[in-house]
């Protein structure tokens, strides 16, 4: 019934993955996308996809990771892409939060990995952190062939519109479910149904009621509830859309 189409299973804190497969479908989530950072965690999502039916993955150097980007990893990547159940390049983008981060080896990595994804008729998943300027910039700049989604948006309106006039869906993530999340929630009530996703960022960002725990792809239903409360229309509408959404972005996924 739901989808999380942006989470990290791949990361050492999900410790028994049999268990949290087990847990997540339990939980009523029957497709999940691992999202990769870099071509260590890019190759564990893909052996993770292999194992597990309901997993799916993104190949992709986050922006923090981008010193990693070589053209001997950018093959890699692009190798891994080519996989059956790679669904996106990602995540991309750019982050100026933590510092020193090399502005210009982010930029250039994120288009190199745009024009990867237009290169293999691919959507991306984008990262975005304290460089909204540079990165609409850049998205109105070269074209996204395939489209793409706005991961854990926690924008304004204003780059919500921008965003969606471009063609992009906007990802909720448990940030929505925060009490200070009123902006958000702004953002939610305007972006069209039809352009939402849902995902957890796991293992981070719990929802309310497990805000402070270690997330996973198990508590996406609390997203999709609270995207539901907002939009005044039943979970199964919204769960139902959502995965419509995801599998039109996302159309590999069967």
């Amino acid at each position: 019934m739901f989808i999380d189409t942006h989470c990290h299973i791949d990361d050492e804190k999900f410790i028994d993955l049999d268990a949290t497969i087990e847990e997540i479908k339990k939980a009523g989530v029957d497709t999940v996308i691992n999202i990769g950072c870099d071509e260590k965690t890019t190759l564990h999502g893909k052996n993770l996809s292999e194992k597990y039916d309901c997993v799916y993955f993104a190949s992709g150097f986050h922006p923090s990771e981008i010193k990693g980007l070589t053209d001997k990893s950018l093959d890699k990547i692009k190798e891994f892409a080519l996989h059956e159940k790679c669904v996106a390049i990602g995540e991309i983008g750019l982050d100026y939060h933590w510092e020193p981060y090399d502005k210009e080896k982010q930029i250039e990595g994120f288009i190199k990995q745009i024009e990867l994804a237009n290169s293999l008729d691919l959507p991306i998943s984008v990262h975005s952190r304290d460089a909204t300027e540079d990165m609409l910039n850049l998205l109105k700049s070269h074209k996204i062939k395939k489209g793409g989604v706005m991961h854990c948006f926690s924008g304004s309106r204003e780059t919500a519109k921008i965003l969606l006039d471009l063609g992009f869906y906007i990802s909720f993530a448990g940030t929505l479910t925060f009490k200070n999340a009123r902006n958000l929630v702004e953002v939610a009530e305007f972006t069209p149904i039809n352009r939402c996703l849902t995902e957890t960022d796991s293992p981070y960002l719990a929802p309310v009621p497990h805000r402070g725990e270690m997330n996973t792809p198990a508590y996406v239903p609390y997203v999709t509830k609270r995207l539901a409360e907002i939009k005044k229309i039943s979970v199964e509408e919204v769960a139902k859309q959502v995965k419509i959404n995801a599998k039109q972005l996302f159309y590999k996924i069967k």
